[in-house]
């Protein structure tokens, strides 16, 4: 069977990467594609690198007949996915990739992002995205909340953990390095070239950055009561990539010993051998995440290195994995793309 699949927002980044995949996927064909500012263009037009295929031409979210779709991704910005999807037929399913339906909390939400929620009765029904946890909810939801990719970096590192009670919960550090790809696609000074390479800072400090929302969230609810780690994210010179080092107090073996168990079966979890740590160039352009466990020289601590791309398996891909599993679809379809080297 195939599926008809919409894409609102289509011009961005994670649009883009949306139909980079869809294209090559056996179950799923795009019949209409959004981008407001550039309605009326086609794909080739804006994504050259898209030439070759055949895609209908960006409209308006209007113009779209929602009748002759099966699902939706939308990938819209923060704070417009909301209003939007409240105007969607009730029985579409919906993969938003934007931060919009990320918190259960409304007063959560109004913390981090400034502003009450514009949908809570959406916001109630959301499933959060994180695959790999969630799997019976996503399968049977209408609406789906793809993870920040920052949070689902951190997560994969750190779930399993406190979930095991293996480490202490109140020492946690997660130093993260992010590609600049995952500040969007919209013209901002300090992301010209001239003023972002041969240079990396960190950027909203001392715990305000919003995905810290989604870490108190999930970490709290594994553990049984409330967990804060301490992050700092940091903007890196590269144009795709997310690597975490996550500092914890807990013997590196047991660690290592817990992680691997948990993500043996995970077709998209790959944890390397004691000792051994990933790269973002080995998982670029793909939905694998790797994960590499070291002791430190202080016995009784251990530092957990995490990478995925932030466009696949942070965004995009992620967001296709859910939209399989909402399909009845094999989970991996269309995702098994091995990652682009060098």
């Amino acid at each position: 069977m195939i599926h008809r699949i919409a894409i609102l927002g289509a011009s961005g980044y994670t649009g883009a990467e949306l139909v980079r995949l869809i294209a090559t996927h056996p179950q799923m064909r795009i019949t209409a594609l959004s981008g407001d500012r550039k309605a009326g263009m086609a794909m080739r037009e804006v994504f050259p690198f898209l030439r070759h295929l055949d895609l209908p031409p960006l409209q308006r979210i209007e113009e779209i007949d929602f009748s002759q779709v099966d699902l939706c991704f939308c990938a819209l910005p923060h704070a417009t996915s909301q209003a939007v999807i409240a105007t969607l037929p009730r029985d579409l399913r919906i993969v938003d990739l934007s931060a919009d339906f990320r918190l259960r909390d409304p007063a959560a939400y109004e913390r981090w992002y400034g502003k009450p929620h514009a949908a809570p009765d959406l916001q109630a029904e959301a499933v959060y995205g994180l695959t790999e946890f969630y799997r019976p909810q996503i399968a049977a939801a209408r609406l789906v909340a793809g993870t920040g990719c920052n949070a689902a970096t951190g997560q994969y590192a750190l779930r399993p953990l406190i979930a095991a009670g293996v480490i202490d919960l109140d020492r946690i550090v997660i130093d993260l390095k992010a590609g600049v790809s995952g500040a969007g696609r919209s013209l901002k000074e300090n992301l010209l070239h001239a003023e972002l390479s041969e240079g990396t800072h960190a950027y909203s400090p001392g715990g305000t950055h919003r995905h810290l929302g989604e870490f108190d969230q999930e970490f709290s609810l594994v553990a049984g009561r409330p967990v804060a780690v301490q992050f700092t994210p940091h903007l890196s010179p590269m144009n795709r990539g997310i690597l975490a080092t996550v500092y914890v107090d807990g013997d590196p073996a047991r660690v290592h010993e817990v992680l691997f168990e948990t993500y043996a079966r995970e077709p998209f979890l790959e944890v390397l051998p004691f000792g051994a740590l990933p790269s973002t160039r080995d998982i670029r352009g793909s939905n694998f995440c790797h994960i590499g466990v070291v002791g430190d020289r202080v016995p009784g601590r251990a530092l957990v290195v995490a990478v995925l791309d932030n466009l696949t398996k942070g965004s995009s891909g992620q967001a296709i994995q859910n939209a399989n599993l909402m399909l009845g679809i094999d989970e991996t379809t269309g995702l098994m793309l091995a990652p682009v080297f060098p």
